[in-house]
This record gives C-alpha cells, sequence and structure tokens, in this order.
C-alpha cells in the first residue's frame, strides 16, 4: 500500500499527507496565527524561508520518511474551502511483536475552539489502526500542557503513567504524561 495517499474526510475536514499543490493553503495557515496563547504555542513564526521549492522539498522528505515506516504526516484541512487547519503526526517506535507509535498534534491557533483539533485526531486514530497497522498509540505530554492532555482524554486516550525526566526541552530534561489507545 502507498501510505502516502492515504486520506481520510470527516463531517468538517480531510486529513491527508501534504502534496506540492498545498503550498499557498499551507502557508497562508501557517501565517495566519495568531501570537502565541501559551508555553506550548508557537504562536506567530517567521515563514520567510518557506519557499515554494523549499515546500517540495519538504513533501519529498515526508514521503521518504512513511517510505520508511519512520512517520506518517497528515495535514488537517476544512472541507468547504480547504484552509489549512494543522497536522497530526506518527512516529513508528517499534513493530514486529509491538506495532507501537506516538502521535502528535498542532492545530493551528486561529482555528482553537472549534473542536477540529478532536475531530481530526480521532480521525487520524482511525488511519494508524487501519491503515498503518499500529496496534498501540501513545501521546507524550508536558504535564503541565492541559489542552493536550484534554484532547488526548477527549478521543478515548487513557492516562498511563509520568515519564520522569523522558524529553530534552527548555533546557532540561522534562517529565511527560503517557496516554495510550490500544486498537479495539
Amino acid at each position: 500500500m502507498d501510505t502516502y495517499s492515504i486520506a481520510s474526510e470527516t463531517t468538517r475536514l480531510i486529513i491527508r499527507p501534504i502534496t506540492p499543490s498545498d503550498y499557498e493553503a499551507w502557508l497562508k495557515g501557517f501565517s495566519d496565527r495568531l501570537p502565541s496563547q501559551h508555553k506550548y504555542d508557537d504562536g506567530l513564526i517567521d515563514m520567510e524561508e518557506c519557499t515554494e521549492e523549499w515546500f517540495v522539498n519538504l513533501v519529498n522528505k515526508y514521503k521518504e520518511l512513511a517510505l520508511q515506516d519512520s512517520s506518517y504526516i497528515f495535514d488537517v484541512f476544512l472541507k468547504e474551502n480547504g484552509r489549512h487547519v494543522g497536522t497530526i503526526d506518527f512516529s513508528t517506535l517499534a513493530r514486529e511483536g509491538f506495532q507501537w507509535g506516538r502521535i502528535g498534534y498542532t492545530i493551528h491557533n486561529q482555528f482553537w475552539g472549534r473542536g477540529y483539533g478532536k475531530e481530526a485526531v480521532r480521525e487520524a486514530l482511525v488511519i494508524a489502526f487501519t491503515k498503518l497497522g499500529y496496534h498501540r498509540i501513545e501521546a507524550h505530554i508536558n504535564v503541565d500542557n492541559i489542552a493536550s492532555e484534554r484532547l488526548a482524554q477527549s478521543v478515548g486516550m487513557e492516562f498511563e503513567c509520568v515519564r520522569k525526566g523522558f524529553i530534552f526541552e527548555f533546557g532540561k530534561w522534562t517529565d511527560n504524561l503517557v496516554y495510550y489507545l490500544n486498537e479495539n
């Protein structure tokens, strides 16, 4: 199966990998972001280096990661007008006897509060289990990222543990909450 062509739709959203023709919508999604709303929101991002040529290289990099079964990056678009809402990614942690992956999600802050995150992540999890062959998906969430924790809970993920000193960010090793969902 060509995992880079996997796509799915919800009532309001299209979830699929980016293609070179998505450049304008993708750029506008990032360019229209509001100033940072909290510690885990990048807010406004300088997009000056993100030329169309740069974007084509990004698309090719994403394709290569999917071919390697390393990462799968799905972008989220509004059905009604094609606006770029955000990104959901899966990283393969282990295959063989595990079929274990990690999910990450980012919704542009100008789209917050409309339920797009929940709708997109719920559908992306279906893709992870039915198309990508994962049995277990984890979300690794900073202990003070309440919005991300609520999103994980809202799509049925369960709290498993706190991993101490799990990721190096903000100049130190930080703890993460681990939420998980197994294929039913």
